[in-house]
């Protein structure tokens, strides 16, 4: 009964929404800037826009395939022949990028705060100037996102267009750390399906991929030192090779996306045994991985040392969670080594979790964990680790009183695969609840959304990404105080619904933003639906 109630409110909402014009009040960029200025001008962009360079980092490959990238988004149906728009002089013709540094090193806490100023040059010159200016080529990215949200097609007149300038944007993330998990386990996803979705992430400025590559279901990725591991795939069709994964990084650095790899151990590790069943406790007992077997842990140092020749993300998930030990009681040689050890099973689990950390810290890396961990022995965890909240709410709250930094991923609003949750619980759910302290408050991180793909394949996975995902990315973007006063059905579901539809341009399959029951496009004024 919740849920059909829940449905027909979306559906009312949605229903007026789709047949409202625009409401100029509003401002159309996703997520919402932290601070801006715009006026009443439009100005025509010329198809022909150039690009000029300048500062010490101007000259990156990663700000002209960017720009390259984005010219073809803004100017995907314009035409550049004047037979159409009869005008020769456009009011924007160059858009300039200073870019300060030319560290691009893309690591946790990255300065991704750029200005851009988009005015209608005044004096002489017929040339009109778009400007942006960032510390480092990440900034100079999110500024390339919002100008190409500024840009808006006309197809009356088929140019491309910008309202309400001239704009003035000073901009930067609330958090550091703005993520999604993908998980790859439970239905492998081709390449060119990961990339999509980074591709993606990058329009609602989301800047970590979690990359949930491995589970108990399959083992699809190439291990140099253990060859046998991905026999653990579905197929030998289903595996990503090392030259994928490097692909895959490159591709998200250079739209200023982290990617942060996990190994889920000791638990959701069934598949490791299928290439080495040494692994396994016994035939019977296939996870947790055997505790009491050094080639376990030689085996899992062997794949950290494979995976940060890849991996240059400084965070490595350890996994951690839904680990039942029950049958390391009833596996002889592991009953036996818990005697000599004078260990409980959980006091297992725990060394188990402890020595995996060590090795990651050894490896360069600072571990990230579930929060399973966290409840179950917090006192001995490494003080570096991370801790990754799923199960509810308050544990980033308990995770930081005693030091440990915090990722935000309450399973009540921000798993994407809870078809129940609409976008505005999504929207609400706010990573610092329950933190009043602000040097606490420094502690977490920021948060991740977590589309786990148990029952979702390359044929839905996008459209139950989005576009709920940038609800949440606008909450660990913009300022708190600005996008939590009001009516947010009122104020963000009309900036929402115009944010799916600039992923539907994109060629992004997002679906409808308020109905998350049936799969079908919604249809009348303002759907903005292409086939």
């Amino acid at each position: 009964m919740k849920s059909y109630i829940l449905l027909l409110f979306t559906i009312c909402t949605f229903q007026l929404y789709s047949s409202a014009e625009l409401d100029d009040s509003l401002t159309y960029v996703w997520p919402l800037p932290a601070k801006f200025s715009s006026g009443n001008n439009t100005l025509s962009v010329d198809p022909e826009l150039s690009l000029v360079l300048g500062g010490k980092g101007g000259d990156s490959s990663i700000v002209k395939d960017g720009f390259d990238r984005y010219k073809k988004i803004i100017f995907k149906h314009s035409s550049k022949s004047y037979s159409v728009n009869k005008r020769l002089v456009f009011d924007i013709g160059i858009l300039k990028i200073v870019v300060l540094s030319d560290n691009d090193e893309l690591q946790l806490g990255v300065d991704e705060s750029y200005l851009l100023h988009v005015e209608k040059r005044n004096g002489q010159s017929i040339i009109g100037e778009a400007y942006i200016e960032a510390n480092t080529v990440y900034g100079a990215l999110r500024g390339l996102e919002t100008f190409s949200q500024l840009c808006a097609f006309d197809y009356e007149t088929k140019a491309v267009q910008i309202y309400k300038a001239p704009w003035y944007i000073l901009d930067k993330p609330r958090f550091a750390f703005r993520g999604l998990l993908l998980d790859t386990s439970r239905h492998y996803l081709p390449v060119g399906v990961i990339k999509q979705i980074i591709e993606s992430m990058s329009y609602a400025k989301l800047n970590v991929f979690h990359w949930h590559i491995i589970d108990e279901e399959s083992f699809p990725l190439e291990v140099p030192s253990y060859p046998n591991l991905w026999k653990g795939s579905y197929t030998k069709w289903e595996r990503y090779t090392v030259e994928d994964a490097y692909e895959i990084v490159n591709f998200a650095k250079m739209r200023g996306i982290n990617v942060m790899a996990e190994i889920d151990v000791p638990g959701h590790a069934e598949s490791w045994g299928t290439g080495y069943p040494d692994l396994w406790p016994s035939p019977s007992c296939r996870e947790p991985l055997d505790v009491a077997n050094n080639f376990t842990f030689d085996v899992i140092s062997g794949i950290m040392t494979d995976l940060r020749k890849i991996f240059p993300f400084g965070l490595f998930h350890l996994g951690g969670d839904e680990v039942n030990t029950d049958c390391w009681n009833s596996t002889s040689h592991v009953k036996q080594w818990l005697l000599d050890h004078n260990m409980t099973t959980k006091e297992a689990y725990q060394y188990f979790v402890l020595r995996a950390q060590e090795i990651a810290i050894s490896k360069g890396w600072t571990p990230v964990n579930w929060e399973e961990t966290f409840n179950t022995f917090a006192s001995n965890l490494n003080p570096r680790t991370i801790v990754h909240n799923w199960l509810g709410g308050g544990v980033c709250a308990k995770a930081v009183a005693k030091g440990f930094r915090c990722i935000f991923s309450n399973q009540g609003f921000w798993y994407l695969d809870h078809l129940d949750v609409p976008w505005y619980e999504v929207y609400k759910a706010e990573p610092l609840e329950g933190i009043n302290d602000t040097s606490m408050q420094e502690l977490v991180l920021g948060g991740e959304v977590c589309m786990w793909a148990e029952r979702s394949d390359t044929s839905v996975v996008q459209q139950t990404i989005w576009p709920r995902a940038a609800a949440a990315a606008e909450r660990l973007w913009s300022n708190r105080e600005t996008i939590s006063s009001g009516n947010i059905t009122l104020t963000a579901l009309p900036r929402l619904h115009y944010f799916r539809c600039l992923l539907n341009r994109r060629g992004v399959q997002a679906a409808p933003v308020t109905n998350y029951y049936a799969r079908q496009p919604p249809t009348g004024p303002g759907s903005c639906y292409e086939q």
